[in-house]
This record gives structure tokens, sequence and C-alpha cells, in this order.
């Protein structure tokens, strides 16, 4: 392995490899976009709008702007630490090292368990064109999309950018297929506020991932400017396909056939494409649960690098190749993890896990930029979140009471799942701390 070497002072120090700096604003809002859309909408319109009805698309406009609230404060941070570590980078200079330890080894976790989860769904679609083992259907993507992660963050990234095409191609169509109908049902009647909101709940966990574009703030170039603005597009280019497709699939099927219907986008492209319909958006989810994969264990694995790069996880997931420029042994690390939790078969348990992890890494976020803004108010911020009262910042206070609201609808199973990866998380980073 040969290391690069610099002058320091009159002498040569060897400097380990890096990772690769390679990623323009396309690249990174197309991984924010494929880590957003996943399957979520292909499931949680119909009950969503079993909840708010017509107004389903307020619903989606709604999870949307709590999402907004976390992540102009993710952009903040973001342009001020620009780190692979992601969450625990950020709040270890709010909060205590332990704590920062627990949010970053939590969001491992729920990116780890979120690959394990997508990579069933996966095995699931593939079922429907031939008979597949479901473990070992999810296992062997998590193969696959390990090796390609090891490959290259450039090459890995033209693969993301041809799936996100992919994903946005199939809500595009389906909001194609609805434009005709626009105007046949009432988009503005409904169960009223309490719908709405019951909608949005539900629907929050479609914008899920909007976060992860940071953790590829080390390949990124110029991140300071480009990984903010990547986050809030990603997000925003969402939105507007989510809330169309919304409009067009009730356009299409009306308010009470969509609720009732299990596979909603299905029969809705059924209705022009006929049987045709249901073999389209299953290949259409094989690939969109393939790049969701993909993501999730990049991710993982950065955020590992990064903290191991800062002595709080072993030195040996900093490693990275020298001509690859990957993290390789994070890789390995975080998909063996995943494959263990794809054995498991069980969707529901490992599910539960990455809801209540993310909005524990949420509460730490919003938490972060409050108590910065307070003990460091002169800190360089590239990208601020504006409205201060006070010298206390609105945004991120709205953020963490919108994020509590979510957390009142996660069930005991979450809980208690996800409290334990905090516990072990705890356990960990004491183990670590005291063999250094």
């Amino acid at each position: 392995m040969e290391w690069r070497t610099e002058e320091l002072g009159g002498s040569r120090r060897a400097e380990p490899p890096s990772l690769r700096r390679v990623l323009g604003l396309l690249e990174v809002t197309a991984g924010g976009v494929g880590i957003i859309i996943g399957a979520g909408i292909y499931v949680l319109l119909g009950a969503a709008t079993a909840e708010a009805g017509s107004l389903v698309w307020v619903a989606f406009l709604g999870a949307a702007t709590l999402s907004a609230l976390t992540g102009l404060s993710y952009a903040e941070l973001s342009s001020m630490f620009p780190s692979a570590a992601g969450e625990y980078e950020y709040t270890r200079h709010a909060l205590p090292e332990w704590l920062a330890f627990v949010v970053g080894w939590t969001m491992i976790v729920g990116l780890v368990v979120a690959a394990a989860t997508v990579s069933i769904g996966f095995a699931r679609y593939v079922g429907y064109f031939i008979d597949v083992d479901i473990r070992l259907g999810s296992i062997a993507l998590l193969v696959i999309a390990s090796a390609v992660a090891m490959v290259g963050i450039k090459e890995s990234a033209r693969l993301t950018v041809g799936l996100s095409a992919v994903q946005v191609g199939g809500l595009v169509f389906v909001a194609a297929i609805g434009l005709p109908h626009v105007g046949e049902v009432d988009l503005l009647s409904g169960p009223g506020l309490g719908g709405v909101l019951a909608g949005a709940a539900l629907v929050f966990f479609a914008f899920i991932g909007f976060d992860e574009v940071i953790t590829l703030a080390e390949e990124t170039r110029d991140p300071r400017r480009t990984v903010p603005r990547a986050l809030l597009l990603a997000l925003a280019l969402s939105t507007a396909l989510y809330v169309t497709v919304a409009i067009a699939a009730v356009s299409v099927l009306g308010a009470s056939a969509l609720a009732a219907s299990s596979r909603p986008l299905a029969d809705v492209m059924a209705h022009v494409l006929g049987d045709r319909g249901a073999t389209v958006v299953a290949a259409i989810a094989v690939l969109t649960t393939t790049n969701t994969t993909l993501l999730a264990l990049t991710a993982a694995s950065r955020v590992m690098y990064g903290m191991a790069k800062a002595d709080a996880m072993p030195h040996s997931f900093a490693v990275v190749h020298p001509e690859r420029q990957t993290p390789i042994r994070a890789i390995l690390a975080v998909t063996g993890l995943a494959i263990m939790f794809a054995g498991f078969g069980e969707f529901k348990l490992i599910a539960a896990v990455t809801d209540f992890a993310v909005y524990v890494v949420f509460l730490a976020v919003n938490g972060t930029i409050i108590i910065l803004r307070r003990t460091h108010p002169d800190a360089p911020r590239p990208f601020a979140v504006g409205g201060t009262v006070r010298g206390v910042p609105v945004l991120p206070i709205l953020g963490l009471v919108s994020v509590a609201l979510m957390m009142t609808q996660l069930d005991s199973l979450a809980i208690m799942a996800g409290s334990a990866a905090c516990a072990v998380g705890l356990a960990a980073g004491w183990l670590v701390r005291s063999r250094q």
C-alpha cells in the first residue's frame, strides 16, 4: 500500500489515502432523491388516503413541511461541519462526547436496518417474476450492493443517477396517467384537519432519507455549498413528485377506491395499462429498492468511517482502499450487520428500529442547532437558518416540536427495539473508549 507524503516543517509524513472528492450537485441530489423515493409511496398512499380522503395531497405537503424544518437544520450544520461522520460530528460540538457517540451509533444502526428492510422488500418484488426465497434474495442484493459500493464512489454514483431517473420516471408516468382526469374529483373535500394530520403522520415516513446526503460530504466538491443545496433540492423535488402523484391517483381512482387499495399505484397504472400495470410497478419497485439499499449501505459506511477517523470507533474502519478510495472495511462491516438483520426476515421488527433511530437523530440535530447558536454565535455558517428571537432560532424549535409529535405515532415495538439499540450504543461507546 502506497501512501502519499507531504512536507511538514521540513520533514515528510505519510498521509493515508482519503475519500475521493468527485461528486457534484447532480450526483449528490440524485442520491438524496433516490433514498427518499423508496417503496413507501407505493404502500402508504392508500393508507394515507383512508385518513385524509381527497386531501391526501395536502397531507404530503404537511409532511414535507415537517421534514423541511429538520432539513434546514441539517443544511446549516452540513455547511459548518462537512464530514462523513454526519450527525456524530455535528453533535459532539454541542453535546457530551458519549451522547454524540450514541447519536452516531444510532444513525449507523438505523441505516443498516433500513438497508435490511428494503432488501427484504426487493426480494418480495422479485418474487413477482421468479420464485425466490425472501432471505436469500435480500442477502444477495446486500452482497451485490456492497460490491458496487466498494468499486468506487464515482461508479456507484453513476448507477445511482440512472436508478434515480427510473424512480422519478415511474412517478412522472403515474402523474401523466392522472393528468387528463384532474378535475373529475373534488380535491378540496375531506375529513378536515384531523384527517390531514393523521395522513401526514403516515406519509412522513416516505420523506425519511433526505438527510443522508450529508454522509457524502468528504466525497463532494465544495461540500459547504453543494451538500446543503443538494439536501434541500432533493427534498423539494421529492415533495413535488409526491404531491403530483397524490393528486393524479385520487383523480383516477377516487378517494374511496384509493383508500381501499393495497397497491394504489399499481391500480392507477392498471386503469390505463390493464394487467400490465402490476408488472410495471413491480419492475420499478425492484430498481427502486436496489437503489435505496445501495445508498443506505453507502451512507452507513461513511458514518462509520468518519467516526473511526475521529477515534470514536476502531481505527481499522477508517482504512481506505489506495486505488478505489472507498472505506472497504466499513462497507464490509455494515453489510455484515445488514445481512444479519435481513436473516431475521421479520420486516416489522427491523423497520421499527429504523423509525426510532431517525427520530432520535432528528431531535439531536435540531437541539444542536439551538445550542450552537447560543454557545458559538459567531462561528462561520455558509448556510444559516433564518428567523431568530433574541438569538434563538425559531425553525429548529418548531423542528423539535414536529419530531416529538411524530414520535407519538411510534408503537411500543419501535420504542423498545430502538431503546435497546441505543443501550447497545452506550455499551459500545464505553468499550471503545476503555480500549483507547
